[in-house]
């Protein structure tokens, strides 16, 4: 064993080690999806005394905070987003409706002096200010001498001794007090029974109380702070609410919610228990197909893809990523995706031990990683940059699949160049494997190669043929945007998605019809999995859908709320131009990306295809009335990055070989540098379909869009590459009088001649 290998051994089992003993310690942060919860995102507003900024948006966040943690609350998250945006999570919190009443108040909270009864016409108060009391009476007030910022503790209690019901106790902060006490003073000037001697406390532009000042309080003395309360014939619930929004302060702006989704836990548990069953049986099956292609390698490699596994969750465990639905679904993913640079490696490894059979099983294992390097690197990097667009213009849960993704494929390049390369290395330096070409898996060319190298077809012989089946493909694909239209989901339409599981069986038209009585004749129902109703609104709060509920209730029995969004118009405007954007940015960095790596006819022919594939795909979904949404632009940005990973392998060796041969036609070397990695390509899409499918059948309702998009764009990314990308550069070359490209010379001891054995002394004869 070399020392290399040693290196990598000892590297791969440490990294193990550390993984394992998070895996075993470290419990993952779950998301709400999957947990069950209240997600809401609150748009801070400008307001006539404060602008609604990022310090504005930071002390609403806290007054916020004080106001949720009085609600008893268990850890709840809130963080702001941008410069104006905060994000409550609030898990196991199913009915958000007094929450959001209670976040979402203003509680501008202000004590006036009162200066005499109010006209009807609003004259007589100095400031323009006049309110009616607790019984309708009109008072005239004075302009607000301290305001609820003042006040540092408020608690609801019941006098049982006086009989005078529940009342709010006050107690102010040093200045506060100072001048509560002046404004109390002033009052008790004015004779008994005199509007005069009532200080008015004023929530919200109406009057909650205006007491009178006890004629025991001197003119001038005041009364002093913690000796406060106000009273109001409060109920109990009143009583305390009020309270806490005195005790949580006035927000610097005002907010107002712009998203909400709660989902149920048991929603969360089945996709948790859903997923788990897809990534053992996709992982199992994807282990099983590179074993029976690769032998006794596909096996270490296989091993090795466990050891991703665990790396990779250890991974997102000890960075604190929240683990979401999505997010589960890339981490899924991301298994198939690892099997990836196995492939490549394996496939030159065979090339290798082909051209040159007098060369060791170790030399030209060794050569398949130096040759494969290349299209690993590239291939990753597209992937990488998909996985943080999705995190820089995603929102919410695909952030999460953002993140997931990237943290899988740093993690699978470590498997398969240092895991994978280390357990290979070792059993390649036996005897015994290196002799039985039957049991090592890269002695012997493949099937698919054999069949491939005795028909040798002419593919690129005619590549406008391709390009016409690409644009009836798309002829297509459009058709079905522009007749069935694309089913935007609310997420970039706004409005309210709500799925609800009832007691009993209620079929769409009962559900309809009973919503059409009670006023929600708008409302689109359809059927969704295990017998569920979903409902989808236009605008519609809180209150809305409690009734909205009630109405299904009297057709269905007990009805439980299984998932709730709920979009502000103006936020699903800002997603859908963020969905738009995140395409084109998309599209242009993998363009420059490509343009640098590779000729700018290669790069213009890769995207040509990345293109296709997007409104392929969402042609599909036309078709097939399916929903466009948040988790289908994660989806679809995984495409692009999957195409463009397929084109880059392609291309990687249209350039290898064409440098090599620098006077023979294009066609012809395209058409051998196709034929070379289409093994490659089978290979590997084949390992990323084991997923999908386990995905789609077993994955449940909630990933089954997502998956079915993946499974449409992989194919059709698969195709694309190959039968698109590589004519159109041909097409494009004609037209261009760039050189071909110059082989890469190797320095001694990396490739070629200077290459040595681990054993050999260097010496010739």
């Amino acid at each position: 064993m070399t020392r290399a290998t040693t290196v990598r051994a000892v590297l791969a089992a440490a990294v193990l080690l550390v993984a394992v003993l998070i895996t075993l310690t470290m419990s993952p942060r779950l998301g709400l999806d999957l947990q069950g919860g209240t997600r809401m995102v609150l748009q801070a507003k400008d307001s006539t005394t404060a602008k609604a900024d990022r310090e504005s948006t930071d002390r609403t966040l806290e007054v916020l905070r004080k106001r949720i943690d009085s609600l008893g609350v268990a850890e709840p998250t809130l963080t702001r987003s941008g410069e104006d945006r905060i994000i409550v999570e609030l898990p196991d919190v199913q009915d958000p409706r007094k929450t959001a009443e209670v976040i979402g108040r203003t509680a501008q909270l202000t004590f006036h002096a009162v200066q005499g009864p109010g006209a009807p016409d609003g004259s007589g108060a100095e400031d323009g200010t006049t309110l009616p009391d607790e019984q309708g009476r009109r008072l005239a007030l004075g302009p607000a001498a301290l305001s609820g910022a003042g006040v540092k503790d408020a608690s609801a209690s019941f006098d049982a001794q006086q009989g005078a019901g529940w009342s709010v106790s006050l107690d102010f902060r040093k200045d506060a007090g100072r001048d509560w006490t002046r404004l109390t003073g002033e009052a008790a000037c004015h004779p008994v029974q005199d509007e005069r001697r009532r200080v008015a406390i004023v929530l919200d532009k109406q009057v909650i109380s205006s007491p009178q000042v006890s004629p025991t309080v001197g003119c001038g003395t005041g009364l002093p702070s913690g000796s406060t309360q106000i009273t109001g014939s409060f109920s109990a619930d009143e009583a305390r609410e009020l309270a806490l929004l005195i005790q949580g302060g006035a927000l610097p702006v005002p907010v107002e919610i712009v998203e909400q989704r709660t989902v149920g836990p048991t929603l969360g548990a089945a996709a948790i228990d859903a997923s788990a069953r897809a990534a053992l049986i996709g992982a199992a099956a994807t282990a099983l197909f590179i074993t029976v292609v690769y032998r006794l390698f596909g096996a270490l490699a296989a091993v090795a893809l466990g050891a991703y596994g665990v790396i990779s969750y250890a991974a997102l465990v000890a960075l604190g990523v929240t683990l979401t639905l999505p997010g589960l679904a890339g981490f899924v993913l991301a298994i198939g995706m690892a099997v990836d640079a196995n492939v490549l490696v394996f496939e030159r490894a065979r090339e290798e031990h082909a051209q040159h059979p007098g060369r060791s099983l170790r030399t030209s294992l060794t050569a398949g990683f130096r040759h494969a390097w290349s299209a690993v690197a590239d291939s990753n990097v597209t992937t990488l940059i998909a996985a943080g667009l999705l995190f820089f213009l995603g929102s919410g849960p695909v952030k999460g699949f953002g993140v997931t993704l990237g943290i899988g494929v740093l993690a699978s390049m470590f498997s398969a160049l240092v895991i994978a390369r280390a357990l290979t290395e070792i059993a390649a330096g036996s005897t015994f494997i290196g002799t039985y070409r039957g049991v090592n898996g890269i002695a012997s060319p493949g099937r698919v190669r054999t069949w491939l190298n005795r028909r040798d077809p002419q593919l690129m012989r005619s590549p406008r043929r391709w390009l016409l089946v690409s644009a009836v493909l798309v002829a297509v694909a459009v058709t079905g945007i522009l007749v069935r239209g694309v089913n935007l989901g609310v997420e970039f339409t706004g409005g309210r998605l709500v799925e609800y599981a009832t007691s009993r069986p209620v079929d769409v038209e009962s559900a309809r019809s009973a919503l059409a009585d009670a006023g929600f004749a708008d409302a689109e129902v359809t059927t969704a999995g295990a017998g569920d109703i979903s409902v989808r609104t236009g605008e519609l709060d809180n209150a809305g859908e409690h009734a909205l509920r009630a109405a299904l209730a009297e057709e269905g029995g007990a009805t439980t709320k299984v998932r709730d969004e709920l979009i502000g118009p103006s936020l699903g405007d800002e997603l859908r131009r963020n969905a738009l954007i995140a395409l084109a940015i998309a599209v242009l960095v993998q363009l420059v990306y490509l343009a640098v790596r590779f000729r700018w006819t290669f790069a213009v022919a890769s995207v040509g295809a990345l293109v296709h594939d997007v409104i392929v795909l969402v042609g599909a979904f036309a078709w097939l009335g399916r929903t466009v949404d948040g988790i289908f632009l994660a989806a679809l940005l995984t495409v692009i990055g999957y195409s463009v990973n397929d084109s880059v392998v392609v291309f990687d060796r249209v350039r290898e070989l064409w440098a090599k041969a620098r006077r023979e036609p294009l066609g012809t070397v395209a058409n051998r540098a196709v034929l070379q990695t289409v093994p490659r390509t089978v290979n590997t899409g084949m390992g990323a379909l084991f997923i999908l499918v386990a995905l789609a059948v077993l994955g449940g309702d909630s990933l089954a869009d997502f998956a079915l998009a993946l499974l449409i764009g992989i194919v059709v990314g698969t195709y694309s590459s190959v039968m698109t990308a590589v004519p159109a550069a041909l097409l494009l070359e004609r037209g261009s009088k760039a050189p071909p490209p110059v082989r890469r010379s190797a320095p001694r001891g990396r490739s070629g001649a200077g290459r040595r054995e681990p054993l050999d002394n260097g010496a010739r004869v």
